[in-house]
């Protein structure tokens, strides 16, 4: 601090402490100062020299009066003795990580940051991600959010967060460094002292008046409305007529918008106009221009009239006075100011917290942080987020002053419920968010509770909301609501659940007056949703307008959580309970919404007479809602589950009226039936959706369920056969019963017919659906576990699937990992798709085919799942209802429903239609229903049977077997196996009939017989010792003849079931022997066919191509050309076979020859940087760039690859014209096709292409190897470089004469030794090769293609340019596949698939040929440049050193472009097979020796282990790399022998490998078999490589027998000053082996990559927003995506940091991982990408996209190999357009901008 700054500072602080008041005195003080500091420029923010001004001049002297010296030395003092923090604090902002413990968390907001997360005993538990909404802040140190483990290793009591030695600096230094808020609070807003610690007397004081005044300062600024006036206490001396006009953010109009006006309106450039927008949405407000009081009035109208145009609001706009403006600045840095004084100190924050919430004189008036609350609505977006931080880090910090807070809060709660929906801004942003950080904290809830009735205030809130959707009955409809402003009203709801979300463990009377108040109220708001928006069937004409349906069941999900708490809390306290449903009782009978229209009236069935009101859902108003029924069945189930419904009638005298209890339920369970009959189709879509979720998982727990409990309560304690009646009425099945004659309407039987199937099936829910707590002994697991078994009868199913499929609770858990691995086991995921579970075959006895949860496709699937998976057991069909749990006493009674005479009427009648064949009268589902009632009748008499003997009273099948008229049921079961449509019912029959006789045995008392021949054997022979006693004891002789009839009936049994499986295995014999008699007679007609054929068969040539001349076996020709060497005067023949093709457009067959119509594969080009060994290297311009040689870093190459797919060249032409006009006319077809660049998708298997390869037919190259051993003798290599030499020489004088005529005799080149400047013709030519013109056409086609996608310029066929790019895309695509079968551990070849390798081969031969469509000067040209970079003496300009040439590109380039040497003027020539055969030898040689020099110059590994110098491969390599060294300027030349040997080796390995795969392409030879086998040493595939390329082994022998030749090579390869100056930088230099790329080493925890992106910091903005870290995948940049502030500008396109990125990474590719979101972003131009699954898998083998699940991930392997394939493969283009394709692109990313 400077010594003149400290002095002034010290001198005001005398000055106020001096004054007896000194609130006047600041006010005088910042009332001038304050405007000479702020808005004094045209720009609202502050300059450096204006911040170092608001530090001096305003901040400075408030701290020296604070602290009462220097502000440096005061808050040293205070540190002294300081504490550790047990809070941590730290507010989260938008898009920051979050962590909760799903073992330890009292409920899903309490939450970790990241920094607590990891040092806290959770991370070891189960834990969950998300992405927080800004606003909350961590709960580290908080001991009621966490049941363990409270604190981390920082907060804990003592722990590594201490403050003793800690050095801060001054607050005056963070203001200057202008540190964000959650840097300068370290961890979150952590106390800087104890909780113990107390200020001085004097410190106090000062501090609390200091506050005082300021703090109402900047309440009173935040919240002034007057813009063009001060107080009357901050009026300055002197006034300006200066003005600002304010433009304030909204939610209604775009970016787009306000950048239009803001250019209309005040006339300012698109960046600026950009500048106020981004600034506006960040901030809230901008000052857009400043002037005079008129200036800023019209630039106001102006920006009103255009806003107004665009949308039906205008923007928001305000004129402010400028010192206004300055003043509510400064109030806004005050608050700033005000969160870092009150971390110095807990004394400072308490008197904080003291002064705002002291209440004012005024009794009226608010205290200043309610005034601030109250004002929020108002108060614009960065106002709001500084008042929320100074809330969170003052007042939620302290236990005592947050109950305070709270209870202010929930004075004003109302208000400020009723000012967010009246708002537009978004929640998290508003003060009602804080509401979670009140509500969720047990104490407080309960204090609210019981102090303030919190719960009723909640709900008053939201009935004065909803009260305009009151209708006159008290009833909601939402006809016509605003869905923003119901949204906003929803929000509430949350508060609620908040506020139930612990319930109390002690109850005192006040707390239970005060809850069962909120009850009441609670009730109150249902009633007003019980019967509301009822339906009534339409009639005759389809309905118009679809009635309003999604805020109804908005409100039910909103609510779905709360009901159950509400019963919850009942729970916990008997008399709560009790109460409870009292009043719950007595607000439904108060219902009269929805009244009876009739009397009462009598109905008869079976001699039981029913007395009830008609009537039909289908005629009058029905409603899917009634909460306070199903709250009513919910309380009744918790009643019986606790034990207290003995207890009821002390508070219920009268009892419960059950049937109108029971009356709505059954009405809407009634309505679903009826809609899934179609019988309310004319009622459109609402409705449909309404019974949809009715009955989905959202809602169905506090909706479908309980209605089913409701009508268990009522069938438990009504009638049986008047419950049975009562459903009959509903369902309006009576008369369809009760009746012998029906209707012929045939819609209206089949309208019945649906309707008792529906109906049958909620009998079989009513009656077996007892897993719920309080209706059975079963506990929530057994529920969830019964769930899950019936989900996985289905099919096997994820982890994520089940969740959804799973009803949650109020903590979002649904209980799945407790019961999972009981009944599934788990099959981990492959490289694709996600882990499944499959349920245990031992689970699969508990499947009910008519579980109540299942839809009806879910019904469906599960049955045919179950009847498949018996089938291949070999097991019946048969799928009877599993064995139930008994019900409890309370419901004990439902079973007599299954005994009553109603019911067996029912079956008895449905069965005797089927057996009958009544018409259309019944239908395969019934009988399915009816059979399994019959069957659950009978497993419940079974199991009283067997539990209580001689008491049961439930005679089901007693009830069976009575007969009436004629037929008893069990006697229409047997006949129902004679019905034809039945037979897939027989094994279900068949099971029933079974269960028939296992009754009849267990009915038995005496003992019991047993279902088995040796149990009834046994009872024969208890009775054949006394055959009188059968006379005299009435109860043998029964036993007698129930012994006999079993005997009888078990054997009858047995005697069907043997001749059902005697029959099935005689249809099995059968069958299998009519299959063989089959095969024996296409066996006998094929051997017949080759019989009549056998001339045809012995004339099939075997592989030989037309025109081949047949050699002697024992030739020594034929062993020459057999062998398997590519190269030399030893080349092998290549293999030339008839290749016909066919067309996959046309499927016409095509022979490929040179004079026909062009074939071509179709193929695709693109720029790669797979290889680069300089990741990030600027590219050239290839605007003027010349290709002609690689860089070793393989910077940017140009890769081809193809499906291998074959199409003619027209057939090609016309579809490829007829995709770019369909394509133009898609929406967005920009998106998925690059039409400027040619792209089409393969019209077989969908590959990306932008042009297709000509197949070039092999041409045969046969030698005659004596004439070749003869040129041998005569073309050495030495020879041969000479001839070549005079070649080019004789080319360029030629080339000169042409020019220049007159110069003709006095050139040199041209007249000197004219023998050898044709002696290259002298060794071998022959005639070049002639391609058809559509052939020729391809062949421009093509290699424009890889010039126009490898430069990225306009196509221009006559570039010189284009032979280059065609060979470099060749060279290239070479490396890239060695490469990748490298890294795959694949051998070189037989690897690749036949397509692959055919468009491998297809391009190899058009790079061949592609010299013939170019201009031979122009190739000529080329050769020479090619060569000079190994023939110095070509003095070629701008030749390369030695180490700035990829030789393997050389290589290709210098084969492919030397038959152009043998072009004469006259005629068109190209070399003989000898010649190319010493052609390629020699410069294959050539080029290796130059490669192994590079290797030597450029390794630097020390040998790693001694070797042996023996050996004269070890000799000759000490002695060239001595005489390297001796050529080469810092070599050092002590190097061993054996080292050298083996860098050599390794090094020039995949050069070799790629030289192998160019010339078997080339030349059709096939390499030796050891080369297709991974089972060889590196040893052995390098000596192969060496026979088939001709190479010897040891490759410094080259060297040796060109001695001559090489040592002057040698003396001007290493003597380049280049080759000095690139050694001396290392960095630079390319080793060889080339290392392999790789994607970045990503970390096995997913948590670990989170906590990167926590501590990443945008390199280009200063502020703390939210940012969207990205990994960049090739080489670990982190980057900023998707924002502003990193945006770049490429190729005069403004783009975003990944695209930027990836031009000069990826060349134009990328592939990204977005941390925050966890997916991976595929980039593949600038204007397309796609989104693909991250590596990172979680326990159940899913992604989670978006942290939606958030379960801890882990990094996959195999799916991060996946990924680098892809890049390796260079498939990223095609994923992208594949992707594209299925995706609905309607409303495109805007991947520039990523």
């Amino acid at each position: 601090m400077a010594e003149g700054e400290g002095k002034a500072a010290c001198q005001l602080r005398m000055k106020w402490q001096e004054s007896p008041v000194c609130g006047p005195e600041l006010y005088r003080y910042l009332a001038e100062q304050v405007p000479r500091i702020y808005c004094t420029s045209e720009k609202t923010g502050l300059s450096e020299e204006e911040e170092e001004m608001v530090g001096t001049s305003l901040l400075q002297p408030l701290e020296w009066y604070l602290f009462g010296e220097d502000p440096q030395l005061g808050l040293e003092k205070l540190q002294q003795g300081s504490g550790s923090s047990q809070l941590c604090g730290r507010v989260f902002k938008e898009g920051e990580t979050t962590y909760t413990c799903r073992d330890c968390a009292i409920d899903p907001t309490c939450v970790l940051c990241m920094d607590c997360f990891q040092n806290s005993v959770h991370r070891n538990h189960r834990y969950k991600m998300h992405s927080s909404s800004g606003g909350g802040f961590c709960d580290c140190g908080d001991m009621e959010a966490w049941k363990t483990g409270p604190s981390c290793k920082k907060h804990e009591p003592g722990g590594a967060y201490s403050m003793p030695g800690t050095t801060l600096s001054s607050p005056l230094t963070m203001h200057r460094l202008g540190a964000p808020l959650c840097v300068v609070m370290g961890c979150g807003l952590s106390a800087m002292q104890g909780a113990e610690s107390q200020l001085e007397d004097g410190l106090m004081e000062r501090g609390r008046m200091l506050f005082q005044v300021l703090f109402k300062y900047t309440v009173d600024m935040l919240v002034w409305e007057e813009g063009q006036e001060l107080p009357a206490e901050l009026q300055p001396s002197v006034q300006e007529d200066t003005y600002y006009c304010v433009l304030y953010n909204d939610e209604h109009h775009s970016y787009d918008h306000v950048i239009y006006t803001l250019q209309r309106s005040v006339h300012c450039g698109l960046g600026e106009a950009q500048t106020h927008t981004n600034l506006i949405d960040k901030e809230g407000r901008r000052a857009v221009k400043r002037g005079t009081l008129q200036t800023c009035q019209e630039a106001k109208q102006a920006i009103q009239s255009n806003s107004e145009h665009i949308s039906l609001q205008p923007l928001r706009v305000e004129i402010l006075h400028s010192a206004v403006m300055a003043h509510q600045s400064f109030a806004l840095r005050l608050g700033t100011w005000f969160q870092q004084v009150v971390n110095y100190s807990v004394g400072f924050r308490q008197v904080f917290c003291q002064v705002s919430l002291q209440a004012a004189l005024d009794p009226e008036l608010h205290c200043l942080i309610s005034r601030l609350m109250l004002c929020d609505a108002k108060l614009y977006k960065g106002a709001r987020k500084i008042v929320h931080d100074l809330i969170v880090c003052s007042l939620l910090m302290e236990t005592e002053y947050k109950r305070l807070f709270a209870i202010e809060f929930a004075k004003n709660y109302k208000q400020l419920q009723e000012d967010f929906i009246n708002d537009d801004h978004e929640r998290s942003i508003s003060v009602t968010a804080l509401s979670v950080q009140i509500f969720t904290v047990p104490t407080l809830a309960r204090q609210l509770i019981e102090e303030g009735n919190v719960v009723k205030v909640i709900i008053d809130t939201v009935m004065e909301m909803l009260s305009e959707h009151l209708d006159d009955n008290n009833r909601f409809h939402f006809q016509g609501y605003n869905s923003e402003r119901f949204f906003r009203i929803q929000v509430v709801f949350h508060d609620l659940k908040y506020i139930l979300i612990s319930k109390p463990t002690i109850w005192t009377e006040r707390l239970r007056q005060q809850f069962m108040e909120g009850f009441r109220a609670f009730l109150g708001m249902l009633k007003c949703m019980q019967g509301m928006e009822e339906v009534k069937r339409q009639f005759g004409q389809h309905i118009e307008v679809e009635p309003e349906w999604e805020a109804g069941f908005s409100i039910q999900i909103q609510l779905r959580h709360t009901l159950s708490m509400f019963q919850d809390w009942c729970t916990a306290d008997e008399e709560l309970l009790l109460q409870g449903y009292k009043e719950c009782y007595n607000t439904l009978i108060s219902c009269t919404n929805q009244p009876f229209k009739s009397e009462e009236i009598d109905t008869h069935m079976c001699n039981h007479v029913l007395r009830c009101k008609p009537y039909k859902v289908s005629q009058d108003p029905v409603s899917i809602h009634l909460p306070i029924s199903r709250l009513l069945a919910g309380l009744y189930v918790h009643l019986c589950r606790s034990g207290s419904i003995n207890r009821l009638h002390e508070y219920l005298p009268a009892g419960c009226d059950i049937a109108y209890m029971v009356e709505y339920p059954l009405r809407c369970l009634v309505l679903a039936a009826q809609v899934a009959a179609e019988m309310w189709r004319r009622n459109g879509l609402s409705l449909v959706s309404q019974v949809y979720y009715y009955q989905d998982v959202k809602c169905r727990d506090e909706m479908f369920d309980k209605d089913i409990i409701m009508l268990q309560i009522a069938a438990s304690k009504m009638d049986p056969n008047h419950f049975m009646m009562l459903i009959l009425q509903r369902f309006e099945l009576f008369e369809f019963f009760n009746r012998s004659t029906v209707s012929r309407d045939k819609e209206l039987v089949k309208q019945l017919n649906r309707l008792t199937e529906e109906m049958l099936h909620l009998l079989i829910i009513i009656l077996g659906e007892r897993y719920i707590p309080g209706i059975s002994n079963v506990t929530k697991e057994d529920v969830t576990m019964r769930e899950v078994i019936h989900l996985l009868c289905i099919g096997s199913m994820a982890h994520s699937s089940l969740v959804k499929a799973l009803p949650d609770n109020e903590n979002n858990e649904t209980g799945l990992e407790n019961v999972i691995q009981k009944v599934a086991t788990f099959k981990k995921p492959g490289v694709s798709g996600h882990g499944v579970y499959e349920l245990k075959k031992e689970c699969l006895k508990e499947f009910n085919p008519f579980f109540y949860h299942y839809s009806k496709s879910q019904h469906s699937k599960a049955e045919d799942a179950q009847k498949k998976r018996r089938k291949l057991e070999n097991s019946d069909k048969a799928l009877p209802p599993p064995d139930p749990p008994k019900f409890l006493p309370a419901f004990a009674n439902i079973v007599n429903v299954l005994n009553c005479d109603a019911l067996i009427h029912v079956l008895r009648t449905v069965m005797r239609r089927a057996v009958e064949n009544s018409g259309k009268l019944w239908t395969e589902a019934m009988i399915q229903r009816v059979l399994h009632l019959i069957g659950q009748g009978l497993l419940e008499e079974k199991q009283q049977l067997e539990a209580n003997g001689e008491e049961v009273t439930f005679d089901f099948s007693l009830k069976a077997r009575r007969i009436e008229h004629g037929r008893s049921l069990l006697t229409l079961l047997e006949k129902l196996k004679l019905v034809p449509p039945l037979e897939a019912q027989n094994d279900m029959i068949t099971w029933t009939l079974q269960m028939f006789e296992i009754v009849k045995r267990n009915f038995t008392v005496h003992p019991r017989i047993n279902y088995n021949k040796e149990g009834i054997f046994h009872s024969l022979h208890g009775l054949h010792h006394c055959p009188c006693c059968i006379q005299k004891d009435p109860w043998v002789k029964h036993r007698f003849v129930m012994v006999f009839f079993f005997f009888f009936f078990f054997f009858s049994m047995q005697s069907i079931q043997d001749k059902e499986k005697a029959e099935r295995k005689r249809k099995a014999e059968a069958a299998k022997r009519h299959r063989q008699k089959i095969m024996a007679q296409m066996s006998a007609m094929q051997k017949n066919f080759i019989e009549s054929h056998k001339m045809l068969y012995e004339s099939t040539p075997q592989a030989q191509g037309p025109g081949e001349p047949s050699v002697p076996e024992d030739s020594s020709a034929m062993i020459l050309g057999e062998s398997r060497v590519a190269l030399g005067p030893k080349r092998g023949s290549g293999v030339v076979e008839r290749e016909a093709l066919t067309c996959i457009l046309c499927q016409e067959e095509q022979e490929v020859r040179a004079d026909s119509t062009a074939m071509v594969l179709t193929a695709c080009v693109q720029r790669s940087a797979v290889l680069t060994q300089c990741r990030g290297k600027v590219l050239p311009n290839t605007e003027t760039f010349e290709p002609l040689f690689m860089h070793p870093d393989l910077a940017c190459g140009t890769h081809t690859g193809s499906c291998g797919h074959v199409m003619h060249a027209p057939c090609w032409q016309k579809y490829f014209e007829a995709v770019q006009n369909t394509t133009r006319n898609r929406l967005h077809a920009e998106l998925i096709f690059d039409l400027e660049n040619g792209e089409y998708l393969c019209p077989l298997c969908k590959s990306l292409c932008n042009t297709v390869i000509p197949l070039i037919p092999l041409q045969p190259l046969k030698l005659n190897y004596d004439n070749a051993e003869l040129v041998g003798q005569l073309l050495t290599f030495p020879r041969w470089l000479e001839i070549v030499l005079a070649r080019i020489k004789g080319l360029k004088a030629t080339s000169q004469a042409n020019d220049n005529s007159h110069e003709m005799a006095e050139n040199p080149f041209f007249v000197e030794n004219p023998a050898d400047f044709r002696s290259i013709l002298s060794f071998g030519v022959q005639a070049t090769a002639r391609y058809s013109e559509s052939i020729n056409e391809m062949l421009v086609v093509c290699a424009t293609a890889a010039y126009r996608v490898g430069l990225k310029v306009d196509p221009n066929e006559s570039d010189p340019r284009v032979p280059l790019m065609s060979w470099n895309t060749c060279a290239f695509t070479i490396q890239a596949i060695e490469n990748m079968l490298e890294e795959e551990g694949k051998p070189l070849f037989g690897s690749l698939q036949n397509r692959q390798y055919a468009g491998l081969k297809a391009l190899v031969q058009f790079d061949a040929a592609q010299r013939l469509a170019s201009s031979q000067a122009v190739v000529q040209k080329h050769f020479t440049h090619l060569l000079s970079a190994l023939i110095p003496d070509l003095n070629v300009d701008g030749t390369p050193s030695i180490l700035d040439v990829d030789l393997f590109h050389l290589l290709v380039g210098l084969v492919l472009a030397i038959p152009a040497l043998y072009q004469e003027e006259a005629v068109d020539l190209q070399p003989s097979p000898i010649s190319s055969a010493y052609n390629h030898l020699y410069i294959l040689q050539l080029v290796t020796m130059a490669h192994v020099v590079q290797i030597l110059l450029t390794a630097d590994d020390p040998p790693g282990m001694l070797g042996e110098e023996e050996g004269e491969e070890y000799r000759s390599a000490t002695e060239l790399y001595q005489t390297i060294a001796q050529c080469t300027e810092g070599l050092s030349g002590d190097v061993p022998g054996w080292c050298l040997t083996d860098r050599v080796r390794r090094g020039v390995a995949q050069f070799l490998r790629c030289a192998g795969l160019f010339f078997s392409c080339l030349t059709g030879i096939p390499p030796p078999e050891v080369l297709s086998s991974n089972e060889v040493s590196f040893e052995g595939q390098l000596e192969a490589l060496c026979s088939y390329l001709a190479l010897p082994t040891n490759f410094f022998q080259l060297f040796q027998e060109h001695k001559d030749t090489m040592t002057p090579l040698l003396h001007r390869w290493c003597g380049n000053p280049a080759v000095s100056t690139a050694l001396n930088d290392t960095s630079s230099v390319i080793r060889y082996p080339r290392k392999r790329n790789k994607l970045v080493e990503l970390p096995e925890d997913y948590s670990c990559l989170l906590n990167q992106a926590c501590h990443f910091r945008c390199p280009k903005s200063a502020d703390d927003e939210r940012k969207h870290p990205t990994l960049c995948l090739f080489c670990g940049a982190m980057l900023c995506s998707n924002s502003i502030c990193c945006q770049e500008t490429v190729e005069r396109e403004v783009v975003g940091a990944c695209t930027a990125h990836a031009v000069n990474c990826g060349a134009g590719v990328g592939m990204f991982l977005r941390i925050r979101e966890c997916e991976v972003v595929l980039m593949g131009s600038k204007t397309r990408g796609c989104v693909y699954p991250a590596p990172y898998l979680d326990d159940y083998g899913e992604t989670d996209p978006q942290l939606r699940r958030g379960n801890p991930l882990h990094l996959s392997p195999e799916r991060y190999k996946k990924l680098y394939q892809l890049w390796q493969q260079h498939c990223i283009m095609e994923e992208i357009a594949r992707s594209l394709e299925v995706v609905n692109v309607m409303f495109a990313f805007d991947w520039q901008m990523l």
